[in-house]
């Protein structure tokens, strides 16, 4: 038998086929089971709208990362209820053990003998030992010994999270709080604009866009199905100004055609990963945001914001990030 006949492909199955058009399935990573309607799939603060069910507790409360991602007003509020817990924890200790055995000052001095071990288990906790309260017995002075370690330990973890808040770069970008589809070119384009809050430099900016949206399969059933969204310009190298962000609508693209009812239907969302390089602590950083079909005004374009030159240099106006007018679609 001829070697060219032996070797010759066999055509692809109905299963192989299967898998290759599962590889080519569009996934951003939130799958396709997604079909509640009006259920967003990233919160405006870049979080995902995920609630995970029967995790451990460990998992659930996630300390570190809680504690680095926290406002400061938050961060200080815990700091301070953890002092005063542990204080107060251990001033009843040194009440079980007897408020006697602490010698120096007077219990009417402090109002009370409560308040003579709190200000005792400060003093230790913080290592500052003025001296004029110190313990008078052996089981006393177990505990100062015990606290004192913990005390320790416990400021060399909040001096740990303090320099990892500060270290930690965020990317203060503020995106606009709606999208706009608006007249580009002979074309419409669906546009969103963002501004970097804050004089740092970003460089090497570059941001993705998806579609998602819910579409019926041949059989009926719902599937959330993920489309790619050419930009006009993905990428920059400086980011000094605001920056718009367009997607030309074309006859190539997902939104061709497309009105208000029909996103609404299927409940879209527009999905935004940013990437960038933070000049300042040269690592980079990143965010998430997103639009759902509500947060896009037709017939608008972004108002310029740009606020004129003075005394040679170029301001910018933040508060105009927002505002928009309208303007006739083509």
């Amino acid at each position: 038998m001829d070697s060219s006949n032996r070797h010759h492909s066999n055509p692809p199955s109905a299963d192989s086929k299967l898998v290759e058009q599962e590889e080519r399935r569009n996934d951003i990573g939130f799958g396709t089971k997604l079909t509640d309607a009006h259920s967003r799939l990233i919160n405006k603060d870049g979080t995902f709208n995920i609630a995970r069910i029967n995790s451990s507790l460990w998992d659930r409360l996630n300390i570190y990362n809680r504690l680095i991602t926290m406002s400061w007003g938050q961060f200080f509020s815990w700091l301070l209820v953890a002092y005063l817990f542990t204080n107060t924890l251990f001033a009843g200790i040194y009440m079980l053990a007897g408020a006697d055995t602490l010698k120096g000052v007077d219990d009417r001095v402090l109002n009370g003998p409560f308040w003579k071990c709190f200000f005792f288990s400060s003093q230790t906790l913080t290592t500052v030992g003025y001296g004029h309260i110190s313990p008078d017995s052996f089981l006393t002075s177990c505990i100062a010994a015990f606290e004192s370690m913990i005390g320790l330990l416990a400021f060399a973890l909040a001096t740990g999270l303090l320099y990892a808040r500060f270290s930690r770069p965020v990317a203060h970008v503020r995106f606009s709080q709606i999208a706009v589809v608006a007249p580009y070119l002979d074309v419409n384009g669906w546009m969103f604009r963002i501004i970097n809050t804050r004089a740092n430099q970003l460089i090497d900016l570059s941001i993705t866009v998806s579609l998602s949206r819910v579409e019926p399969k041949p059989d009926g059933a719902l599937t959330r199905k993920y489309y790619g969204l050419n930009l006009e310009r993905s990428k920059v190298t400086f980011f000094p100004t605001n920056w718009t962000l367009v997607h030309p609508i074309t006859s190539e693209s997902p939104l061709f055609g497309c009105t208000p009812k029909d996103l609404e239907e299927s409940d879209s969302e527009f999905l935004i990963s940013f990437q960038a390089m933070d000049d300042t602590f040269a690592q980079g950083v990143h965010t998430r945001y997103s639009y759902r079909y509500n947060e896009i005004r037709w017939g608008h374009k972004f108002r310029p914001m740009f606020n004129g030159n003075q005394q040679g240099v170029v301001t910018l106006d933040l508060d105009k990030l927002d505002d928009t007018e309208e303007a006739a679609l083509n």
